[in-house]
């Protein structure tokens, strides 16, 4: 095959990173055209949609559905010649709306119902599976798409016996005798974190968890000072950009925050790479990473965690942006959470720091040596660590650097 291309798996990513064959959106035979989503890998965090390298026709697949990838690896082959590019034979009206199946793929072919412009062929294919119509979802994504998220959360709210086939009767009659509930599927990316916490809160890291109170006084007047000066420039200065930089005075006192665990030695890293868990509109939770912080002004870090977090939330993330990082730190304090402990360690990170409700507490305070009761704004900050990596008195000494930073802000910083 003289005009043969082969499609590849994102060859950019880390050494080592293994991904998975989620869907292919095409069959053999079917016409390409160049840069048209093709199949679909399933990353660590994210799903990323591999588009194909040339128009023509798809001729072999190397790599099945839940086959495991490494990057560059070869999954299939497209037959570039122009007269094997042929138009897709029309699909008669009526049948438009039913599923084809070919070679055990399922591809999805809609009706004028169907918002095309905000589809991709993935979610195409699960509103195809599902028996639904695109006017029946909220889309969640950037201006108003519809991502597969969108669809589980769709399909989840059905009743279960609307989302059984009849092969599944029996079992439907069985569980209609338990009134009152509705099964949700999970979806790829909660089976994931599923497994990642069970691994490691029960079978890597003994947890232990430190608490201390922060008090946020001179961040919120630094804040009102500089806020909208950031925001003229385009940048959200949030509370958590502080946060993270308190956090990059912590490592440097305390080096082995930001390390990772082998059976040989402790291996301390020297750049701090900050992940900060960000919740998306489905209800999952993604930790996309800041680069190099400690090399960041305030306003840089503030600039990228904006990004980051906009991105996230429309899932235009890329696998390499939620990989490597060294340090957690999850903000649950923003759904009105006071304390979380132990929050799951990231592996193979040993600590990660979780930021409480800010609200405003009395107190009691020095006054020119007297004491006097004041109203202040505070929130708990906790740290938990891999007490195989660092007893209490560690993360202490930590978060006694992390609270003094932040309770210390200076006013011209």
């Amino acid at each position: 095959m003289g005009n043969a291309v082969d499609v590849t798996a994102p060859a950019d990513e880390a050494e080592g990173t293994q991904s998975r064959v989620l869907r292919w959106l095409k069959a053999p035979g079917d016409r390409v055209v160049r840069d048209e989503p093709l199949i679909e890998l399933e990353t660590d965090k994210v799903t990323v949609e591999v588009p194909s390298p040339a128009d023509g026709v798809l001729r072999e697949i190397f790599k099945q559905e839940a086959e495991d990838v490494a990057p560059g690896d070869r999954l299939g082959r497209i037959d570039a010649s122009a007269e094997h590019a042929v138009p897709a034979p029309a699909v008669p009206a009526a049948e438009r709306r039913a599923p084809v199946e070919r070679a055990g793929i399922v591809t999805a072919e809609e009706g004028p119902t169907i918002r095309s412009g905000l589809l991709s062929p993935a979610v195409r294919r699960l509103i195809s599976e599902h028996g639904l119509r695109a006017e029946e979802i909220a889309g969640t994504g950037a201006g108003g798409r519809i991502t597969a998220d969108d669809v589980l959360a769709r399909v989840a709210a059905r009743s279960a016996d609307r989302t059984q086939d009849t092969a599944q009767a029996p079992t439907r009659a069985a569980r209609a005798e338990e009134a009152g509930v509705r099964r949700v599927p999970h979806s790829a990316l909660r089976r994931r974190i599923a497994e990642h916490m069970v691994t490691s809160l029960l079978h890597t890291a003994p947890h232990v968890t430190t608490v201390f109170e922060a008090d946020f006084g001179s961040v919120l007047a630094h804040r009102e000072r500089c806020r909208q000066t950031y925001a003229a420039r385009g940048v959200p200065l949030t509370l958590t950009a502080y946060v993270i930089a308190a956090c990059v005075d912590g490592i440097r006192a305390v080096p082995e925050t930001n390390a990772r665990w082998t059976e040989d030695a402790l291996e301390i890293l020297e750049r701090i790479d900050i992940g900060v868990g960000t919740a998306l509109p489905s209800g999952a939770l993604i930790v996309p990473v800041i680069r190099d912080v400690a090399s960041l002004t305030l306003e840089e870090i503030a600039r990228q965690l904006g990004d980051l977090a906009t991105r996230a939330r429309e899932d235009r993330l890329t696998p390499a942006e939620v990989r490597g990082g060294t340090f957690t730190i999850s903000n649950h304090g923003v759904s009105g959470s006071l304390l979380a402990a132990p929050i799951v360690i990231n592996q193979p990170q040993s600590a990660i720091l979780g930021v409480g409700k800010l609200e405003r507490r009395a107190v009691v305070v020095d006054s020119d040596g007297d004491d006097r009761v004041a109203i202040r704004p505070r929130c708990y900050l906790t740290l938990t660590i891999d007490h195989r990596v660092m007893d209490g008195q560690r993360a202490n000494a930590f978060m006694d650097v992390v609270v003094r930073r932040l309770a210390d802000w200076p006013a011209d910083d």
